[in-house]
């Protein structure tokens, strides 16, 4: 059989798997259901503590809402701090090693924490001292029980394949891929099963090989932005760096993380079967963006100051649209493709303020003092109101308020080819404002070094992205407004 076609059947089985999930229920439910079941243990250790305390002191029934509301808030601390150390990922909570010092830390910090609280409050007079010493030392003897209890029911259902990821993808070579058995698999990252793409072998034509290794890589490309997978493993042998830095440089434009696995040499040498049951190291080859909860915040704020921001502005995007069409023949809304997260295309929405409307293959980008931008027109890009539509690309969730400002597809396509870095602006949602813009680098882009120092500073916002910093950059948008730097 030709190397071509055992590709294409090996492309064709991917394909299928892709399309038919093995387990019976995603993991994703995992990191839901694990905080719940934690503060169900905690709310009944604390009613239950105090309930035993008083009958055995002989006092009568005690009143269980104060022991709610303790609990409660016992529950809300102890899981807020163990969710910051990824207690509660499917890959951490499906390993066999029961955390018990990080447990025991978190649980007896948050008593103490607890206790300073209630002295603020003065809620001693309805909770009794010996009712939370009690609940102090029950509540974390629940809590390891029932996460033994955890691993034990999700190491059972891994094994009937019940369960199992489908955010993560490992990509590796024959060998290495066929050395990882499921208990590695588990010991990495909590699964038995997981979606596998294998390279082509070693002892094929190099030609061939780069060929099959991209088309393959394409394909985990698709799955990734079909299926959302968090996580891209590596399965490669740690001295063919060039094959390593060949899929890190094809990987870069999908926003996952991506690991390097111990490989089997480095395996034997630190005796990994028989420390399977501990933590273990790989190394970070790239750095997931935004994470789950810092997405859910940013949509969150997109929705909200999106949707008051068109509300603010409608009577001016009336009276836009009718000074337009005022103007001259034409329609009032541009439109024109652009890349989004992921790289996914999406349609843009902006005033119309030339007499053309490229969007095509060669996109000739304005310059000062264009003939092509209208008498209308040069007063909305002056102002930038041209930019007011695409509050409703942010309300149809395929922008962002912040962001690195999204380019044609023509001038991507470009850039992608000059700039290593370029790809990573894709990372996130692409902003009607961003650092970039707020720091000068906006309008036109005449040479490579304009263009550099842009991607730099939007790879600066993307790894150093907080909540404070997206209201900074709407705080200095105004100003640079007002400014009218580079808008023409």
């Amino acid at each position: 059989m030709s190397v071509g076609s055992d590709i294409s059947d090996k492309l064709v089985q991917l394909e299928d798997f892709s399309s038919e999930p093995r387990v019976g229920f995603s993991s994703d439910a995992i990191p839901y259901f694990l905080p719940i079941a934690d503060a169900f243990v905690i709310l009944l250790s604390c009613i239950a503590g105090g309930v035993a305390y008083q009958l055995s002191v002989g006092n009568p029934m005690p009143d269980i809402l104060p022991h709610c509301a303790i609990g409660l808030l016992a529950s809300i601390i102890y899981i807020l701090r163990m969710s910051g150390n990824s207690y509660y990922d499917f890959p951490d909570s499906a390993k066999p090693r029961v955390e018990i010092r990080e447990i025991l830390v978190c649980w007896f910090t948050t008593g103490l924490m607890l206790a300073f609280v209630a002295f603020l409050l003065k809620v001693g007079v309805d909770y009794s001292r010996g009712a939370f010493v009690v609940f102090y030392f029950l509540a974390p003897a629940g809590l390891l029980g029932v996460r033994k209890l955890t691993k034990i029911a999700l190491a059972a259902a891994i094994s009937k394949g019940a369960i199992g990821r489908r955010d993560v993808v490992m990509i590796g070579d024959f060998d290495e891929m066929a050395a990882l058995e499921s208990r590695d698999l588990l010991a990495f990252f909590g699964a038995g099963e997981i979606n596998r793409f294998t390279l082509s072998r070693d002892d094929d034509d190099p030609l061939k090989r780069l060929s099959s290794d991209t088309r393959i890589i394409n394909s985990v490309a698709n799955f990734v932005r079909r299926h959302n997978c968090r996580e891209i493993l590596l399965a490669l042998p740690w001295g063919d760096t060039g094959r390593i830095e060949f899929v890190r440089d094809q990987i870069k434009a999908l926003p996952v993380a991506a690991r390097l696995l111990p490989d089997a040499q480095v395996r034997s040498l630190s005796n990994f079967r028989s420390s399977a049951r501990q933590r273990v190291l790989a190394i970070e080859i790239q750095c997931a963006p935004l994470s789950g909860a810092q997405r859910f915040v940013k949509r969150i704020i997109d929705i909200f100051v999106g949707a008051l921001a068109l509300v603010f502005f409608l009577p001016l995007m009336v009276l836009t649209a009718v000074a337009i069409k005022l103007d001259g023949p034409g329609p009032v809304i541009f439109r024109q493709s652009r890349k989004g997260f992921n790289g996914k295309e999406f349609v843009i929405f902006k005033f119309r303020t030339m007499t053309v409307q490229e969007n095509g293959p060669a996109v000739v980008q304005a310059t000062r003092d264009d003939a092509r931008v209208t008498p209308i027109g040069r007063l909305l890009r002056s102002a930038s109101i041209d930019e007011l539509p695409q509050i409703l690309n942010v309300l149809r969730g395929e922008m962002s308020l912040i962001g690195p400002r999204p380019h044609a597809l023509a001038h991507d396509n470009y850039f992608e080819s000059i700039l290593s870095d370029y790809a990573f602006r894709h990372h996130v949602k692409p902003g009607i404002t961003g650092w970039a813009q707020c720091n000068g680098a906006r309008g036109e882009t005449p040479s490579i070094e304009h263009i550099a120092e842009r991607v730099k500073l939007d790879l600066w916002y993307i790894n150093n992205w907080s909540l404070w910093l997206d209201i900074q950059i709407l705080i200095k948008t105004f100003f640079e407004i007002l400014r009218k730097r580079n808008a023409y």
